[in-house]
């Protein structure tokens, strides 16, 4: 059965040859074996060769052809596995997060959602690093949002919620999303500032707020 390429790269299957290629280069310098140091080396050689038997597939006019073909008539995925992909992609992520680079940790998360659509983590993480670089306060609230409703009972991901959309200027949503995490977690005094500062601002008509702090 024939893989996904599209989704072993992480790109659309609109993309262009330029998208496709600029995309197997970044992943190539993550996944190269030689830069593996884990236990499995082999593991690391076949992640890598998949990677470009993608790209050789789908910068080639008519293997791509081919390859749509496949897909169109509802071929299977095949045995690749899409949760350790986006396993990898989230390690990568966290790594990047930690060591401040943001968009680079956005980069991998996206990966990481769109390999498994339903990971909540991804969609928070994701949700994290678009809070810290500019102009993705949309992309920010759109994750959140994507993580809550794949876990609707989950404190952190409500309260993380509530406070992107406060940031965002969204005060209703936030309000809601911080009175379901209160539910949840009523203890939790983050959630109780938040709330007490939105209604301050309802009460005063005062105040205001972007996805980088108070305006």
């Amino acid at each position: 059965m024939k893989a996904n390429y599209y989704e072993i790269l992480g790109v659309d299957r609109s993309a262009s040859e330029q998208e496709i290629r600029d995309r197997f280069r970044r992943l190539a310098r993550e996944n190269h074996p030689d830069r593996y140091r884990g236990p499995d080396k082999g593991e690391a050689e076949r992640k890598f060769q998949t990677l470009t038997e993608a790209v050789n597939v789908l910068t080639n006019p008519d293997k791509r052809r081919q390859h749509d073909a496949t897909l169109t008539s509802g071929a299977s995925r095949g045995t690749v596995d899409f949760a350790q992909i986006s396993k990898a992609y989230l390690a990568k992520g966290v790594k990047a997060y930690k060591d401040g680079d943001m968009r680079g940790a956005y980069e991998n998360f996206d990966l990481a959602a769109k390999h498994h659509s339903q990971d909540a983590k991804a969609f928070h993480y994701l949700a994290l690093a678009a809070a810290r670089i500019p102009g993705h306060v949309r992309q920010s609230v759109t994750a959140i949002e994507s993580a809550v409703q794949r876990e609707p009972m989950n404190a952190v991901y409500l309260k993380d919620a509530g406070l992107i959309c406060k940031r965002a200027g969204l005060v209703a949503k936030a309000e809601r999303y911080l009175e379901e995490a209160s539910k949840w977690d009523a203890s939790n005094v983050e959630v109780q500032t938040a709330l007490a500062e939105l209604r301050e601002t309802k009460e005063t008509g005062k105040g205001g707020f972007s996805i980088f702090g108070k305006r």
